[in-house]
């Protein structure tokens, strides 16, 4: 039978959710063979990320609390990771906060040094933060929000359901992968332009005619089969 829950040892990175669902081999290239490069995006996001990544640091702002570099784990996804900031926002229904009066929801907040993606790999990582405090509080959260430093503003994120199944979807796709020691062909395409590790990856030399994402569900069958 197909495991619910996964120890504190089998926990992933929940950051690597994001470059999962960019593309498959660019998170087994960091999190299953531990290669990296930095280049002027990936520079730019730790610039970014410094600016908010105080544990010891929390703020009020009238009826919103503000904690920062907040640790977040689920032992259902199997991801553990730091929410960038997590905003208490007074409600009349929520869990109470020590040193505060009343009850308070709780919303994640993602810090992002350039502007909204055409696909989902943001919404999946801040989804599965959302995931986590679930899960860590008991309590029920249905959006969070996006502060992309390029533009400036906030964008909200609803959290549907649609887009949690995918966020368990891709985690358990990760864990298979990772305990197999999987790193899926290359698939060229024009978001390769976009990878800090293309160098590493050399997808013109390393594909495969099997995509990608076919690849990966080949070896999830596989490993459910092996788990019955």
């Amino acid at each position: 039978m197909r495991r619910a829950r996964y120890t504190d040892d089998e926990l992933l990175a929940l950051s690597g959710i994001q470059h999962f669902c960019f593309c498959p081999r660019q998170w087994a290239l960091i999190h299953v063979e531990r290669q990296w490069e930095e280049n002027l995006r990936t520079a730019e996001g730790h610039l970014v990320h410094k600016r908010v990544d105080d544990p010891f640091f929390t703020e009020s702002r009238g009826d919103v609390v503000i904690s920062r570099a907040f640790p977040l784990a689920s032992h259902t996804l199997g991801l553990y990771g730091v929410a960038d900031v997590v905003e208490y926002i007074r409600s009349e229904n929520g869990l109470s906060l020590p040193g505060h009066e009343g009850l308070w929801t709780m919303r994640p907040v993602e810090y992002k040094r350039g502007k909204p993606k055409i696909d989902e790999r943001d919404e999946v990582q801040l989804c599965a933060q959302a995931m986590c405090l679930e899960e860590m509080f008991n309590v029920h959260i249905d959006r969070g929000d996006f502060y992309y430093n390029e533009i400036r503003r906030r964008v909200p994120l609803l959290l549907s359901a649609e887009l949690r199944d995918k966020v368990r979807l891709l985690s358990e796709e990760m864990h298979v992968l990772f305990r197999k020691g999987v790193t899926p062909p290359a698939e060229v395409s024009k978001k390769c332009n976009l990878c800090s590790l293309q160098n590493v990856c050399m997808p013109k030399l390393t594909k495969k005619n099997l995509s990608v994402r076919r690849y990966v569900r080949k070896h999830v069958k596989e490993a459910c089969i092996e788990d019955v």
